[in-house]
């Protein structure tokens, strides 16, 4: 007996088996909603006000000089995004995956990063006043003249005095 297409027929079988077991990624111009797969997309500029991207894998997406107003980014997978100059006054990042995510000079006033990993990350110069950062993982953050003005510290439970910049007094 002959195995002529059996090479053929494993490669077949092969590309069956992973085009299965391997979710689609969504595209970048697929519209917001939670779970939302845009890994390496750009929406900078883009005006996003109150979006609910709850659990999205948004790793090494850039939003910058974006609108993300009161928008619900809680559970998402930001690894390595970019919020640079982000106007996200009332944004949620709670239990949000934010580890070495750019937010220099981002309006994050009243935010919420309750849970949230943000080691590494950087808020250079962001305007984090009134914001929670309860439970968050901050090792390694960079807040240098961040302006931490009535911010919830990490213990739940300190407020940042009012002129709090580049720490929390």
């Amino acid at each position: 007996m002959k195995l002529r297409f059996a090479p053929r027929l494993f490669a077949v079988a092969a590309l069956a088996f992973v085009s299965i077991s391997v979710p689609a990624l969504a595209d970048c111009t697929d519209p917001a909603g939670p779970k939302v797969a845009w890994r390496r997309c750009s929406f900078e500029g883009q005006t996003m006000t109150g979006v609910a991207l709850t659990g999205a894998m948004l790793r090494d997406t850039s939003f910058q000089r974006s609108t993300l107003a009161n928008a619900d980014l809680s559970e998402a997978d930001g690894y390595r995004s970019k919020f640079i100059s982000t106007a996200a006054p009332g944004a949620r990042f709670d239990r949000a995956r934010l580890i070495e995510a750019d937010f220099t000079r981002a309006d994050l006033t009243g935010a919420s990063f309750r849970d949230a990993d943000l080691r590494n990350a950087k808020l250079i110069g962001a305007t984090l006043a009134r914001a929670d950062f309860t439970g968050a993982k901050l090792g390694g953050t960079d807040f240098r003249h961040a302006d931490l003005s009535g911010a919830r510290w990490i213990d739940g439970a300190r407020i940042c005095a009012e002129n709090s910049v580049g720490q929390c007094n």
